[in-house]
Parts: C-alpha cells; structure tokens; sequence
C-alpha cells in the first residue's frame, strides 16, 4: 500500500474550506478529479458518520475504466475526525470486485492557516495498488483546483 500526498494554497479561510467538506452539494461540485462528476447518495458530516458517493466518467469510461463498474468509481467514506478549521480524516472504500482497489485507504486533509489564506494538504495513506501515484497525484491536484476555484 502506498502513500501520496498532495497540497495547494488557497486563497480563503480554513472556516470557509472546512465547510466545503461538509455540505454535499459543495463536496459534489468541487471533489471530482478533473473528466468526472459527482453523485451523492448520502452525507452524515459528523465524526463516526460518513457518505456514499459516485465518481463518474464524463465520457461514459471510454478514457479510462471505473473501479466499480465501466464509468463509475463508486465509494463509500467514515469521518474519522472532524477537526474544525484544522484537520478532517476519511476512511474511504471502493466498491470493486478488482481485488487492486481493496482495502481502506485514509485520506487527512489539514488546513494550515496562512497571511495569504489556508495552505490545504492532503495525504492519502494505504492506497490501493490499483491507484498509481501519477493519477493519483493528478487527482488530488485536480480537486483542489476546484476546491480553491468554489471557495475563493
């Protein structure tokens, strides 16, 4: 299992980014990698609580093949911990019957304040062998371009 990480400086406060990680609307427009969209099944923001979600292929997975099915990566995730304006922990699972996306992978968002705005980081660990560390890190970079482009 690997590890990736990946980091932007946004141009808000961590109050206003904190947010957007836990209103579903917001999480659906922004966290999509860059070719997907989202879909939004459930949303329980509290610590313990979680969602389920979709990503789906804007050109129906012909670019590339869903995790879960041909032009979808269909997951689910627990709120580990709820730091307001700090820090939030995901446990995110994929549904795949390809045994290259199993397990539990941690994601760990902190939100670092800064005279410019928040320096947002995410680190990804146990990450699925399925899940190369270029797209991956082309995935996080994606997302928090849109994360930067809802909140400033």
């Amino acid at each position: 299992m690997a590890t990736h990480t990946g980091s932007r400086v946004i141009k808000a406060p961590p109050h206003a980014i904190y947010r957007a990680f836990l209103e579903p609307s917001a999480v659906a427009s922004w966290r999509p990698p860059r070719g997907m969209s989202a879909k939004v099944y459930a949303f329980e923001p509290r610590a313990g609580g979680g969602y389920r979600m979709a990503f789906v292929y804007d050109d129906g997975g012909r670019s590339n093949r869903g995790k879960t099915s041909a032009d979808a990566d269909v997951f689910e995730a627990r709120f580990a911990e709820l730091v307001p304006d700090a820090r939030i922990v995901e446990v995110v699972r994929f549904q795949s019957d390809d045994p290259a996306f199993a397990g539990e992978m941690t994601l760990t968002t902190t939100l670092h304040p800064l005279p410019a705005g928040t320096e947002v980081t995410v680190l990804a660990e146990n990450v699925p062998r399925g899940i190369s560390a270029a797209d991956h890190s082309a995935g996080i970079a994606s997302s928090l371009e849109s994360l930067a482009r809802y909140v400033e």
